[in-house]
Parts: structure tokens; C-alpha cells; sequence
């Protein structure tokens, strides 16, 4: 029996994790492909039709609208015996890379953006310690080390205002690694041994400028706590918002500092970004595939002939292929396989 399928744009991606053959959990697969998630090389997935996706397609095509897995565990499962017994030829005539814009329902958060107006007046940015506080920030790379060697008074200054600090944070993110070694390696290891929580380096043992940066914000507010009143610097945790030892997130330092909520996100693209030696950088976009799809069942002429009625009798006229797209049946032939 041979069973004839065409379809187009046959998506073939996947943007959830786990699989469609164990139960849901209580919350659901979880979304994967955010803008964050996408950076990720494990959660660009690609997916192509298997014999799950035509044993899928056949329990549709009865009218059977469980989940595969839900099917396969029934005791009136009806391709039990018939499913060893199955192939599939995918014949792809057309495959197309396209920028896609996928929705996210899960109530994501924008990384770099934030609502409403800017506090400018908030005690951080206005009190007696503000100045020496946020002057660490003006430091450059040697004078920073100094600083935390020595634990002396920082008289290098910046503009204390919110726009201000987050931009200044974000061109020290920019800063390359630099080598362990002199008074950045001594900076290193005070702080390391300050603060637990500190890493300060890339996979290739290469210090983070913005770690020490970061790391050297929670040091000056424990020297300056000796002579001011910092509570006005500290959430109710006892940290700086935003700022963690190793680095910094903007919409958590903005949402402080900000009369509205954290900007949600209601989709992005698909777009997965690698860099390959020798080629630079590499885009990898959302595949959609056209074609044929055969699928032929070494079954008798009599369960052929049930099959096909089972199908006629369901009147499924078309479908998804895997993700999304359009499918139907364009032929079904109930002669015996040789």
C-alpha cells in the first residue's frame, strides 16, 4: 500500500524542548527559541520528517487525534502490528531559508529595554556618597586596579544619572579580556577571595574587565559604608540592583530606576548566529521545505482497502507536516508490496 503526500512550507524547526513522544509537564515543553535561548547552539533545532512525524500523519489520517505517544500506549493502538511494517521516502523539491517572526507567550522580558520615565532624583544617584560611589565607574583599567589594592578615596568622577551609569556599564562591557597578571592579577585575587560569588574570567583563563568593574562597585560600597548611610544603594537583598559581581543586566538595573514595568516580549525572529573558522559569521534562518512525502505500508490488499476506507470515512483534507505548513493526500494505491 502506498500512501502519496504533498505538501509546502513544511516547517523544519523546532522551538520547544522535549519531545512529542513523553507526556506534557504540568507546565508544558518549554519555549526555546527567545533571542537569549538562541545563542545557544542546542536550541537551534532542526527536524526532519522521521517515523514519528508519518506515523503521526497516518493516525490523523484515521481520524485518530491523540498524541502519538497516547496512541502507541492504548491498547486500541491500531497500527501496533502495522507500524514495523512502515516506510517513508521524503522527496523534498523546494527548501527555503527564511527570516521567520515567531511569537513568545511566556512573558519574556526585553534584556536591553525598559518603560516608563527615568528617576533622576533616586537617593543612588543624589546622596553625599553618590559621587564616590559611581566614580569607580571613571576609573581606567590600572587606576581601578590601584583601587582595590589600596582601598583608597576614588576622586575620579561621572555624571550620576541613570542613562548615564547604564551606558557607561555597558561601553566597559565592551573592554577585551585582558591577562592575569601584576596588579590585575592582584586585583583579581582581593576580590576573589572578597567575594564568593566573583568569577572574573572566560573559558580561556582571561580576566573580564567588567567582572573587576562590577565586583570593584560592591567593594566601594563596603568601604564607603564605614562613613555614610548606603541603604539607599542596596536593594532589600543587600546588592547593588542590577549589578551583580560579574557583570550587569540592564533592564534589571533600568526597572529601579524606571516608573513602568519591564518590557515584555511578544516575539522575535528566528535566527540562530555562529561563528565558523575561516567564514566569520554564520546566519542560520528558519527552514520551510516543499515536496512529496511516499509512505508505503507492506500490508495485504484486504487491510490496504481498510485502511483507505478508514481514511475516506475521516475526511481529513489537509494538515500540518511536522510544524506548521500544508498537506494533503494526493494518492492512495491498496496494491500488495512486492
Amino acid at each position: 500500500m502506498r500512501i502519496m503526500i504533498e505538501y509546502e512550507s513544511s516547517w523544519r524547526n523546532s522551538f520547544l524542548d522535549g519531545s512529542n513522544n513523553e507526556p506534557l509537564p504540568k507546565a508544558g515543553r518549554k519555549f526555546i527559541a527567545s533571542m537569549t535561548n538562541l545563542k545557544k547552539p542546542e536550541n537551534f533545532k532542526k527536524r526532519d520528517i522521521s517515523i514519528d512525524t508519518v506515523m503521526g500523519v497516518l493516525n490523523r489520517l484515521i481520524g485518530d487525534q491523540r498524541k502519538l505517544y497516547q496512541a502507541r500506549n492504548a491498547t486500541d493502538y491500531f497500527f501496533r502490528e502495522i507500524e514495523p511494517l512502515v516506510t517513508f521516502n521524503d522527496d523534498v523539491k523546494v527548501v527555503n531559508n527564511e527570516m521567520t517572526y515567531i511569537r513568545n507567550i511566556t512573558g519574556s522580558t526585553d534584556q536591553n529595554s525598559y518603560t516608563g520615565m527615568i528617576k533622576v532624583k533616586d537617593p543612588i544617584f543624589l546622596s553625599d556618597y553618590s559621587r564616590e560611589f559611581w566614580g569607580v565607574l571613571a576609573l581606567d583599567i590600572e587606576q581601578l586596579c590601584q583601587f582595590i589594592i589600596q582601598q583608597t578615596e576614588v576622586t575620579a568622577t561621572t555624571t550620576a544619572d541613570p542613562l548615564n551609569i547604564i551606558g557607561k556599564l555597558e561601553e566597559l562591557n565592551k573592554l577585551k579580556p585582558i591577562e592575569s597578571k601584576d596588579n590585575v592579577q592582584s586585583a583579581f585575587n582581593i576580590l576573589q577571595t572578597k567575594f564568593e560569588k566573583f568569577k572574573g574570567v572566560n573559558n580561556k583563563g582571561l580576566v573580564l574587565p567588567i567582572s573587576l568593574y562590577c565586583s570593584a562597585l560592591y567593594l566601594q560600597l563596603e568601604l564607603l559604608s564605614r562613613k555614610y548611610d548606603m541603604s539607599s544603594a542596596k536593594t532589600k537583598a543587600g546588592g547593588i540592583s542590577g549589578i551583580s559581581n560579574n557583570g550587569f543586566t540592564k533592564k534589571d538595573f533600568m526597572s529601579r530606576y524606571t516608573s513602568g514595568d519591564k518590557k515584555k516580549i511578544w516575539g522575535n525572529p528566528y535566527i540562530f548566529e555562529e561563528y565558523v573558522k575561516g567564514e566569520g559569521k554564520n546566519k542560520q534562518l528558519m527552514t520551510k521545505a516543499s515536496g512529496k512525502l511516499e509512505i508505503v505500508l507492506n500490508v495485504s490488499r484486504d487491510k490496504a482497502k481498510e485502511i483507505k476506507s478508514l481514511i475516506e470515512n475521516a475526511g481529513v483534507s489537509s494538515f500540518y507536516l511536522g510544524k506548521k505548513g500544508l498537506a494533503y493526500v494526493k494518492d492512495i494505491k491498496t496494491r500488495e508490496e512486492l
